[in-house]
């Protein structure tokens, strides 16, 4: 073999033993936002609600408030909806596909009906939490959430307390666990990853403290992550950006602490 190759060879074994982000780690706090923002608008048609989000993503679909399944259309994620009042001031929705719970969504109001958080709970997944802040619309007796609403992404938050551990497996490479898990080495191949929306992940070692996370579902690239551990070793940053199975960019910045 080549000297320069062997060189070569050596220094990624080398990078690749040197992953960063080795250790346990605990989020301290996240940050996510939808690119663009999302516009919200809910009216009364008679006994039934008229729900319209309008942005990178488009939903629009009818129902009534009594918990039965409303067709959607148009949405590759879920074809059917429920819709029920829990109390005054909070609904919940649960998104079906084909009968199969996907989501479930509780839609909450502040006392002062100006402010509607909305926390999304998925099988696999941390809650996704986002914050709308009315814009227009009456806020009358009869129905609190009618109203046009545009989201706050200052208070868009995702559930705190996500923990991970990265660990040198042996070979070169690492071993990767928290709501998702894989094995893999910094060699650009692409590795199986286990309990995840995406198929495989490719990993580069960018500097001695960032790892760049590039994630596939059916040979497209549908998230990249990167993770920038401090100079102190005891914090990591993970920006990640991706396209969720409707078609929506997201980014979501969260930041974890070394225990």
């Amino acid at each position: 073999m080549h000297k320069l190759a062997l060189f070569g060879l050596f220094a990624a074994l080398q990078l690749g033993a040197a992953d960063p982000r080795i250790g346990s780690w605990t989020l301290i706090s996240a940050q996510s936002s939808l690119d663009p923002p999302n516009k919200l608008s809910i009216t009364r048609l008679h006994d039934e609600v008229h729900v319209v989000i309008s942005g990178d993503a488009h939903l629009d679909f009818t129902a009534k408030l009594n918990g039965h399944d409303a067709s959607v259309a148009g949405n590759p994620a879920f074809n059917q909806i429920q819709v029920r009042r829990i109390e005054k001031r909070q609904v919940e929705i649960k998104q079906k596909k084909d009968g199969a719970l996907i989501a479930t969504i509780r839609d909450k109001l502040t006392s002062d009906a100006n402010e509607l958080t909305s926390t999304t709970s998925q099988n696999g997944r941390a809650d996704r939490i986002t914050v709308w802040t009315r814009s227009g619309g009456k806020k009358t007796a009869n129905d609190l959430f009618a109203g046009e609403w545009t989201q706050d992404l200052s208070k868009t938050r995702l559930r705190q307390g996500m923990a991970l551990k990265v660990e040198a497996d042996g070979r070169d490479g690492v071993r990767f666990s928290g709501d998702f898990s894989y094995s893999a080495r910094f060699d650009g191949k692409e590795y199986d990853l286990k309990n995840s929306r995406n198929d495989t992940v490719t990993l580069q070692l960018v500097d001695a403290r960032t790892v760049d996370s590039i994630y596939r579902r059916d040979d497209q690239i549908t998230q990249t992550d990167r993770w920038v551990v401090s100079a102190d070793g005891a914090e990591m940053t993970l920006t990640t950006t991706g396209t969720l199975e409707t078609g929506q960019q997201i980014k979501e910045t969260l930041v974890f602490r070394k225990h």
